[in-house]
Order: structure tokens, then sequence, then C-alpha cells
């Protein structure tokens, strides 16, 4: 599941392309193809993203909310000169088609029209986002030093913190010394502030570069090759292989459906 830099990157990228105009929207596999009428040629006013959560705000319109789930991905194409729009290929749900570019929208776990009401609701049920200005640390420190949860299942709370997935949560406990079974009220607030602090600096990282970089140049040695579309990593997927610090086994286990990732020794 793309984490939330990879949602504030796309609309970053759909705010700069299709923001401002009137973009034809349709669904080719025609499962979104009602909604799609409700604003195909209207002008998308911004693109927004909570958490793992984008919104495509139109005037005079619905906002089209999208959340990508495991599955979902969005393929973006150029329009070129005096050629025609290339036909969709597989399941697209939603395509955008602008000026200039289009984007293709398959596989997502949520596509779907909402109201202003609606997406206030939406947005409510999420905690703070590091990537948004907005961002109020102190709700989410509320109710981590409240809660008897281990850490590590807190960190994926999207109520909690949204838009921290599977590789950060597993990275950012680790660069702190955190035992992802510790439960959340024995988190120091010191530890939190500096916690809170270096996710912002890393989802800052990954935003701007476009790929997660959590391993520090002094520590990037030493180990296997990594596949190019895999991030390289202190624990992460990385089980049965030497600590990059103490040379420890590395651990692995699965934590309410997802695997996690830890040192025994660094993270005691």
């Amino acid at each position: 599941m793309p984490e939330g830099h990879t949602l504030h990157r796309l609309a970053r990228l759909h705010q700069r392309r299709f923001a401002g105009s009137p973009v034809a929207v349709s669904s080719p596999q025609g499962r979104f193809a009602r909604s799609a009428s409700a604003v195909d040629g209207l002008v998308l006013r911004r693109a927004s993203v909570w958490g793992k959560h984008l919104f495509h705000h139109y005037v005079d319109g619905p906002t089209v909310h999208v959340h990508l789930g495991l599955y979902g991905h969005f393929t973006e194409w150029a329009r070129r000169p005096g050629l025609a729009i290339p036909p969709p290929v597989g399941q697209v749900r939603m395509r955008m088609v602008g000026a200039e570019y289009g984007t293709d929208l398959r596989g997502p776990t949520v596509c779907e029209l909402l109201d202003e009401a609606q997406v206030a609701d939406v947005v409510s049920r999420l905690g703070p986002d590091p990537l948004r200005r907005d961002a109020d640390p102190a709700w989410a420190w509320t109710r981590i030093a409240k809660s008897r949860r281990p850490i590590g299942v807190l960190l994926m709370d999207q109520t909690v913190i949204a838009g921290v997935g599977n590789v950060y949560r597993n990275e950012l406990l680790f660069r702190h010394g955190i035992n992802p079974y510790r439960p959340g009220r024995a988190i120091t607030g010191a530890e939190f502030d500096a916690a809170w602090r270096d996710l912002v600096t890393l989802m800052k990282v990954g935003l701007r570069r476009g790929k997660i970089i959590v391993v520090r140049p002094e520590h990037d040695c030493g180990a296997p090759p990594y596949l190019p579309d895999r991030p390289r990593t202190y624990v992460y997927r990385r089980a049965g292989e030497p600590c990059r610090i103490c040379s420890a086994t590395i651990t692995a286990a699965e934590m309410e459906g997802r695997n996690i990732f830890w040192c025994r020794v660094c993270q005691r």
C-alpha cells in the first residue's frame, strides 16, 4: 500500500497538470460511470491529501475521493499533438483527461463522489498527517500516551497518525531504538517528540525524492543489494540479515496482520 508521501506527490502532479481547467472524466470500466458523468467537463479546483486519502475538488461540483488501498495505482500519460487519445488498457476505474495530460486509475479500494460535509467526515476520523502544514502532533501524542496497545500498532492506526505505512513504521522505530511491542503509554514525551520530528523529515525527503530514504549514509554499506523498487532499509524486509549497527540478526513477526521487523539488541 502506498505511503503518505506517494499520495502527496500524486496530488502535486495532478494539481500541476489538471487544476484550473476543465477535465474530461470517464469510467472505461463502467463501475464509476454515473459518478464520472457528474464531474465530467468541470474545472478541477485543486487536489488535496490527508494521509492516504486523495481528493479532487471541482468548481461547483462534488469531490472525488480516492483511496488506493493495496492494489490501486494511477498511470500518467501525455497527450501527443495530432494523435488520438490512447485507448484504456485493463480495468480503468477512472480516466481524467486534460489539455496536455491524462491519468488512469486502476484497482482502488475507494473511488467515490463526496460533498463537502462527507469530505469533512472522512478527515475527522484521521489523525494528523506529518506532511500537512496544519498537522497537530499533540493529537497523536494524546492518543498514544493513553494507550496500552503496542506502539507498532499505533503507528499504523490512521486515526492516530495518517499516512504512515509499514516501511516508515518499522524504520522509525529502529531509528529511535523503540521496540515495536512497547505499549504506547510507555513511550515518553521526549521519545515521541523526537520520533515525530524525524518522521516529518523522512516523509518530506520521500515527497521530494519520490522514494523512501531512511538509512543514514554511514550505515548504508555491507548489506545485500535490493530490488530497484524496494527501499534500502535498516530492518524492513531484512529478516535473518545482520543489523547494520550491531550485526545481530533482524527478527520478523506478524502484528495485527502486517509484518513487523526489528533488532532485538538495538530495540530492547
